[in-house]
């Protein structure tokens, strides 16, 4: 996918509201031939040992990832190494899109909040593609995640984490929880830093903002682009403890942050 740099105005500004109401239906419906595509992929596997029944829903996470982006406009602009192999990737958070615009880059079982799981169609597709899922304040469902993290670490899938534990502007990045990090102690796996930054900003999904009235926005806008970069991967033996390996991400991914801005 290859970078944009045009700099455009926010989401549909100067344009007939009857057009974006147009190009919003249009990608509406297309999402939901790629859902029924997607669905029908994902019935292949049933057949599938574990292991391969599990990398091959990372796969088909990226083409569908792919498929959305496409879809709806969305440019990504990625630089730094991608990960071959399990790995823990840690991203600042700024949008519920951002499971997908890594997705896209490596296949992966992203963790994402259980609300998600409860959403129309996308809900039992992404359990479908290996999302793992927690509830906030529920510290069995933190230890059952950890668990179905293990487990996809081992069969070779990499996972997605946002260990600031909710969305920001992405303009600065949010302290970082340490329990994916223990996890990356345990399992000696590298673990991958992401800064991700959107343009138009307004991309951001913040406060109490529910998902249908962004994601209509989004459907019904332009082109759009989402920068990512990818650092070094930070190798456990270093640290000691959790909170140690968390700051030293949260250094990391701070400064490419920075350096993109």
């Amino acid at each position: 996918m290859a970078p944009l740099s045009l700099v455009r105005p926010r989401w549909g500004e100067g344009e007939p509201a009857r057009g974006r109401v147009a190009r919003g239906g249009v990608r509406v419906a297309r999402v939901g031939i790629t859902a029924l595509l997607t669905a029908g992929r994902l019935r292949g596997l049933r057949a599938m040992g574990p292991r391969d029944a599990a990398r091959e829903r990372a796969l088909v996470l990226r083409d569908a990832s792919r498929r959305v982006l496409d879809l709806h406009g969305m440019t990504v602009d990625a630089q730094g190494p991608i990960p071959l192999g399990p790995a823990v990737l840690v991203a600042n958070h700024v949008s519920w899109l951002d499971p997908l615009v890594v997705a896209s880059l490596v296949p992966c079982a992203p963790i994402s909040k259980a609300d998600v799981s409860r959403w129309p169609v996308v809900g039992t597709i992404a359990r479908e593609l290996g999302a793992i899922f927690f509830s906030r304040g529920d510290a069995r469902s933190g230890a059952r995640v950890l668990r179905a993290a293990s487990a996809a670490l081992d069969r070779g899938v990499p996972v997605l984490n946002f260990p600031e534990g909710t969305t920001t502007t992405g303009w600065t990045v949010l302290p970082f929880r340490k329990g994916i990090f223990g996890l990356a102690l345990r399992s000696g796996l590298p673990v991958v830093p992401i800064a991700l930054s959107y343009d138009p900003p307004d991309l951001a999904w913040v406060g109490e903002e529910a998902f249908l009235p962004h994601y209509l926005r989004l459907a019904a806008g332009r082109l759009a682009r989402v920068k990512v970069r990818l650092g070094a991967p930070i190798l456990p033996a270093g640290h000691e403890r959790a909170d140690s390996l968390a700051f030293a991400a949260w250094e990391c991914l701070s400064k490419l942050l920075r350096d993109d801005q």
